[in-house]
């Protein structure tokens, strides 16, 4: 820690009621002139049977903006609390930041049923810019002593989904600049009455497009809320959205405003002409028909009831056959866009805290199937080859039990059976290898039907899959590489025969009617999808011994 980091001091948190009377107090508390001549971060707060409504704001003038919100009425008003933040190297644009980040904390937690701001104004480079972290993370500690339900600890916060998709995430430049070309593109659209626009955000695995989307439907919803809306056809990640929505008032209920792109393009009550429509992980959309949906393309169907469609897209996690996009089809998309200035690309690599080597490394392995010198001196990422599964789960467990390191599952490749159970059914589908056992794919009952997959506690005791665990992070992963992955005569091969993943084997129709094998493209794109969940740590098993045997060695040779 250096020695400015040391010589911050502790901000001074009032705790008064809201109200009149709670003002006075405030001219009562050490310090006070902070909170009432200084900028302040305050929070409006009231529970009810566990649960909180929780409002954020900032302020140059705490009297004044209280009584503003007496004024306007403010549903938190009777009975409730707040707390005023205050700091002597606060301006305002620490404020807005600081402001910010209590929006994105609090969005991650369980407790809180509403919360309010209706604002998303992150700030850049300032003085002190880099103090902002320490402040905020000094004033939660303080706060968790007066409310901990409310304040839980910073890294329990960190783990939940809600947070990691909150739209209240410090964007990257290159996302701000993406965000901002977006935004006024939508409005550039909707006041020229053009014709439908699809602007496409193209990015790898972990290079921000989750983020950037959520903070763009929080901020276009505020802006257009009637017409706005969220699709995603992945079963844990519209859980998510949802959720989101309906704590930061962005819907009323769920599935108003988030939903799966076949609720959306079958009802006739989302007909407008002027639908701003914002697609999660568009690779999931279905190509083909299938079960509810029988039209032959849904992003063609989407942006038929749509003025613009964004679109978020990564053909390398493309993962069933349904939703297979053909080479020139993929191209005139992508045409289409750059054609029209919508073209949008995401480069850089956020969700890894790992070298340029290491993920070469991965890449390497997955599509140019060669295994290369193990990574060396990458002192932020732990990857780490096994040679038993049950040391490695152990591994993983700790990791898991570990505040510090948080958040960990264990993945695997689709190679052993699964199906939907039947009622009544009881015995499980397992992956069963080398000594251990676990259930697979989500089948053990939760107590919380809404989280994700990897938030539920019991999922330590289960292996989940691509079709679990994609569009989540991690912070460690450990990936089981069933025997549909191969090392022969020097390469990483894929054997679609080991394969339990009939989504991914069974032949795709093309346009001209030839049935065609593409697993050579899908399941390399799954294997990528679980190598690249973990943030700061992946663990390799490989059931195959002539694999496990060359990653052993590489691993031996650094």
């Amino acid at each position: 820690m250096s020695k400015r980091e040391k010589s911050i001091s502790t901000p001074i948190i009032g705790n008064v009621p809201f109200s009149e009377d709670g003002l006075k107090q405030l001219e009562k508390i050490d310090n006070k002139k902070l909170l009432l001549e200084y900028p302040t971060v305050y929070i409006i707060y009231s529970e009810r049977n566990g649960m909180y409504q929780v409002y954020v704001g900032e302020t140059n003038n705490i009297k004044q903006r209280t009584k503003e919100h007496f004024r306007e009425g403010n549903r938190y008003a009777k009975g409730s609390n707040m707390f005023v933040i205050g700091h002597e190297h606060f301006n305002k644009s620490l404020t807005l930041d600081i402001e910010n980040k209590f929006m994105l904390y609090l969005t991650g937690n369980e407790v809180i049923k509403n919360l309010s701001n209706k604002r998303d104004n992150p700030q850049y480079r300032y003085f002190p810019y880099e103090e902002m972290n320490q402040i905020f993370s000094k004033s939660w500690k303080k706060l968790r002593k007066n409310e901990q339900s409310l304040f839980p600890i910073e890294k329990v916060i960190e783990d939940n989904a809600l947070f990691k998709a909150s739209p209240f995430h410090k964007l990257t430049m290159e996302q701000f600049e993406a965000r901002d070309k977006i935004i006024n593109r939508v409005k550039e659209v909707l006041n020229k009455g053009n014709d439908h626009q699809l602007i496409l955000v193209e990015g790898a695995a972990g290079s921000g497009k989750t983020v950037l989307l959520s903070s763009l439907f929080y901020a276009l919803s505020e802006e257009n809320n009637e017409n706005t809306y969220m699709l995603v056809n992945h079963d844990e990640q519209v859980k998510v959205y949802n959720n989101i929505a309906k704590k930061l008032g962005l819907q009323k209920r769920l599935n108003e405003k988030v939903m799966k792109p076949t609720s959306f393009i079958i009802n006739d009550k989302f007909e407008n002409e002027d639908n701003i429509v914002l697609v999660d992980e568009a690779h999931l959309l279905w190509t083909q028909g299938k079960q509810s949906y029988q039209g032959q393309n849904q992003l063609q169907d989407i942006i038929k009831k749509s003025r613009i469609t964004i679109a978020v897209f990564d053909p390398q996690q493309v993962l069933r056959t349904q939703q297979y996009v053909e080479d020139d089809d993929l191209r005139k998309i992508e045409e289409n866009a750059k054609n029209n200035g919508n073209l949008i690309e995401l480069k850089k690599q956020l969700r890894m805290n790992a070298s340029q080597e290491t993920i070469d490394w991965i890449k390497t392995f997955v599509y140019r199937q060669e295994i290369i010198p193990f990574p060396k001196n990458d002192v932020k990422y732990d990857l780490k080859i096994f040679d038993d599964p049950r040391d490695m789960y152990e591994q993983l467990k700790i990791k898991n039990q570990n505040q510090e390191s948080g958040l960990s599952r264990i993945l695997a490749t689709f190679d052993w059976e699964f199906k939907e159970k039947k009622s009544g059914t009881t015995d499980l589908y397992k992956v069963e290898v080398d000594g251990l056992s676990l259930p697979w794919n989500n089948q053990l009952k939760s107590s919380n039907k809404y989280l994700s997959w990897a938030e539920r506690p019991e999922t330590i005791n289960e292996a989940g899959s691509t079709y679990t665990i994609q569009g989540f992070d991690l912070n460690y992963s450990a990936v089981i590489i069933g025997p549909s992955v191969k090392y022969r005569d020097g390469k990483v091969i894929y054997d679609p025969d080991f394969s339990a993943n009939k989504n991914a084997t069974n032949k795709r129709t093309l346009k001209n009617g030839k049935k065609q094998k593409i697993y050579d493209t899908l399941l390399p794109n799954e294997l990528n999808v679980l190598l690249t969940r973990g943030i700061n740590g992946l663990y390799i098993y490989a059931v195959d011994e002539e694999l496990r045997r060359v990653l052993l060695n590489s691993q031996k040779n650094i």
